[in-house]
């Protein structure tokens, strides 16, 4: 973490902040089941083709990511930026947000011969890298362009690229051009995804920038400040259209999180938007932040409390002891002598990620009403 802030929140649009910390409330009920064999099917990742609520957690947040960039540097492009100051900034939360998932890959552990290179906060490092030095010195036209292909170049990737052994076209696990180009790039740094394939590869950032630049536009078009309702109707339109859009793309392209395929870009992004209108409408324009305030708490310190989410958990699987003559970690001896009998196999697993939950949004409320802000 780079900085603490301790001050008055400027002005700003209070949906922004609720839509990331529902994205960071996802993540974490996604990332920590009471058990994961059992669990709500929409909250476990689709195994490959498809799409579940919980594969729309990490493009919501791309996309949130893309509608901050335009308020976080949308003032220093309109008044002549000092280029050598932005870019600074720009790299240097980059490379702080790429170090911190360095970190939670490794911890606690960091066994180096295992060691894997990217993944979350390493994409959203990269897009928000790419993305914002992209937004400083083009228009939107130009963005739009840009996003729209990226979307045919991967798909032209992984339509023509030759993999060994296998036909052209393929999107089999491990069998694909995005799988067979990361290995060529990153074998040895993967892993325990060395087998199957990097989940947030190379090759699979093209539309996932994509997807930033998605929320990029849509930064532009609130920027307009035109009445709230119209706006959150157009977006809402936009949504649909895009979602509807990646159903059909899916006939040919298959809709699939791990590839990141951009089919799964458009209907996310399509999804994305849908979502978004509806908060901006309702915490914007009806003035409903009140009940929004859990996700806006959450949304102020996202980074943070994603990162001592999961050092937290990493930490409390460590917390091994013996009971009854079995041996158990925090968190199964929680899972299995209090939630299971109180609400079943399913139950007790999603109750104990939205506990989990709900303990971390607890102490981001201490740290919202004595305005600290952890920016990285």
């Amino acid at each position: 973490m780079s900085k603490v802030i301790v001050n008055n929140i400027k002005q700003r649009l209070a949906s922004i902040d609720a839509f990331r910390g529902l994205t960071i409330a996802g993540m974490i009920i996604v990332l920590n089941p009471g058990s994961w064999k059992y669990g709500y099917p929409i909250f476990k990742h689709a195994d490959w083709h498809g799409w579940t609520i919980a594969d729309l957690v990490f493009p919501f947040f791309l996309f949130i990511v893309g509608v901050s960039i335009t308020y976080a540097l949308g003032k220093a492009k309109d008044e002549n930026f000092d280029k050598k100051n932005t870019y600074l900034k720009i790299i240097k939360r980059s490379v702080i947000l790429f170090l911190l998932g360095l970190f939670i890959n490794s911890f606690p552990d960091f066994n180096f011969h295992q060691f894997r290179i990217m993944g979350v906060l390493q994409r959203i490092a990269i897009c928000y890298l790419i993305i914002s030095i992209l937004f400083l010195h083009t228009e939107y036209k130009t963005q739009a362009i840009i996003a729209v292909s990226l979307l045919f170049i991967y798909w032209a990737i992984m339509e023509w690229v030759y993999v060994p052994g296998f036909p052209l076209g393929s999107y089999g696990k491990g069998e694909n051009a995005a799988n067979y180009l990361d290995r060529f790039v990153l074998s040895g740094w993967m892993g325990y995804y060395e087998k199957l394939g990097e989940p947030e590869g190379f090759i699979s950032t093209l539309p996932s920038l994509s997807l930033t630049l998605f929320g990029v536009l849509t930064g532009h078009f609130l920027r307009l400040k035109k009445e709230i309702q119209t706006t959150a109707s157009i977006i809402f339109g936009v949504g649909v259209l895009l979602f509807l859009l990646g159903l059909v793309w899916d006939i040919w392209l298959p809709i699939n999180k791990n590839l990141w395929t951009s089919s799964f870009t458009v209907l996310t992004g399509g999804l994305g938007l849908i979502l978004f209108s509806v908060f901006y409408y309702l915490i914007d324009g009806l003035g409903y932040q009140k009940y929004a305030k859990p996700f806006i708490v959450l949304g102020m310190n996202a980074i943070t409390v994603y990162v001592l989410s999961i050092v937290v958990a990493k930490l409390i699987k460590l917390l091994t002891f013996t009971s009854n003559g079995i041996e158990y970690h925090a968190r199964s001896w929680v899972y299995e002598n209090i939630l299971l009998g109180l609400f079943g196999i399913n139950g007790a697993s999603l109750v104990y990620a939205i506990l989990y939950c709900s303990i971390w949004c607890g102490i981001m409320w201490i740290l919202y009403y004595k305005k600290i802000f952890i920016k990285v």
